[in-house]
């Protein structure tokens, strides 16, 4: 069984972050047997007891006792274990569901290293079950990608990968190597950027902010002393969209979700994405769908679309993205999960640049943001029922 099978079946029916925590916690109780021998930063320890207290933020944790007979608790995820022992198998399962690569130990240097191939940079375009399609910077070809290791896929993102075979060639090749890293460059994929319709001039005195009577809110009051602005469409970009059946890939990947066909609403969205990586609205679902499950590969997926968004916005655009005007929905959605997750990791003061930017955008705030300023400018912690 690979490590990406058995984090499938460590959360089977587990998709919330706290219940996939309890997953964990109950999986290395039942399969890892203590104590047992580890080491921590190259230092030998016993691994005495995993536990999960509760806190997402701190996740699953393991008591540790050094041999100097001293005890104490950290993060399960910075234990190592002997190579192809129990506790090994479910900490680098552990640490790939965080999107955090192996426990990396400093082995001498014995022999000159073998050449390898030259590595290549690929788009990563979405993920299946035990492979990924990408394609060439420099080409439009797309091909499979046979990680010899299982990670994360975030389409749009480009990954560095050492190759085991030759180098693909056309759309039926297939390419097995190491992904070495991945990173985000939206300039360098080569997407047309979306369009901008003009909506003609905004009038903030014209705008609705309060009763009579009452004070205007304070986050208005900049906005409406800057005074007019333009106002604009985004264009909205939905593969596979059938006009005359009003079936989108977006809305059947919500009635496969609601239905409980989680697997298949996610496929869906990486195959639209697939199609075209300029469907903001797919990159929006899919951070939604691991916000409760894995943050740190949700803010991948909500800035990957918030980057390609950016790409039609000129340098220090100062106009407007009315919530109104439906097709700048999935913009204004993956910022706003964006910044969600940025309070979440409490990065606080990103956070707060991200909901002040959603509030010039839409000052009709449809998202609610306004109501969340105050939390992230007093830098308290993000809470499930504030969401």
């Amino acid at each position: 069984m690979t490590i990406a099978q058995l984090i499938e079946e460590i959360l089977f029916e587990a998709w919330k972050g706290s219940e996939q925590l309890e997953a964990f916690q109950q999986a290395f109780r039942d399969k890892v047997p203590v104590p047992c021998e580890g080491s921590i930063a190259g230092e030998p320890v016993t691994a005495l007891r995993f536990d999960f207290d509760g806190s997402e933020r701190r996740g699953l944790t393991v008591k540790v006792q050094r041999q100097d007979g001293r005890a104490f608790v950290l993060s399960a995820a910075d234990i190592a274990f002997p190579p192809r022992t129990p506790g090994a198998r479910y900490v680098s399962a552990y640490r790939q569901w965080m999107g955090a690569g192996p426990i990396v130990k400093p082995q001498p240097r014995v022999a000159k290293p073998a050449k390898t191939a030259d590595a290549l940079d690929v788009v990563l375009l979405s993920k299946g079950d035990r492979l990924a399609e990408c394609r060439l910077l420099t080409d439009d070809a797309p091909f499979a990608l046979h990680p010899r290791r299982s990670v994360p896929i975030v389409p749009g993102e480009i990954a560095t990968v050492t190759p085991s075979t030759p180098r693909p060639a056309g759309s039926t090749g297939h390419l097995t190597g190491t992904v070495d890293s991945t990173r985000l460059d939206v300039k360098a994929l080569g997407l047309v950027p979306l369009k901008l319709r003009d909506f003609g001039l905004w009038d903030p005195k014209k705008e609705y902010w309060c009763d009579p009577g009452e004070r205007i809110p304070a986050y208005a009051r900049p906005i409406i002393a800057w005074g007019p602005r333009r106002q604009y469409e985004m264009e909205q970009v939905l593969p596979g969209e059938i006009m005359d059946e009003m079936s989108d890939p977006i809305s059947d990947s919500n009635d496969l979700r609601d239905a409980g066909d989680h697997r298949g609403a996610y496929r869906l969205l990486m195959e639209t994405c697939r199609l075209d990586l300029r469907c903001l609205d797919a990159h929006s679902h899919l951070g939604l769908f691991e916000f409760d499950r894995n943050l740190g590969l949700a803010i991948r997926h909500y800035e990957v679309g918030l980057r390609i968004g950016e790409l039609s916005l000129p340098e220090n655009f100062n106009g407007l993205l009315p919530w109104g005007m439906i097709d700048n929905r999935p913009f204004l959605r993956c910022l706003q999960g964006y910044g969600l997750c940025l309070w979440r990791l409490e990065r606080f003061d990103e956070a707060l640049q991200v909901f002040d930017r959603m509030l010039w955008l839409n000052p009709g705030d449809n998202q609610g943001v306004r109501c969340l300023i105050g939390d992230v400018k007093a830098k308290r912690r993000w809470k499930p029922d504030r969401f």
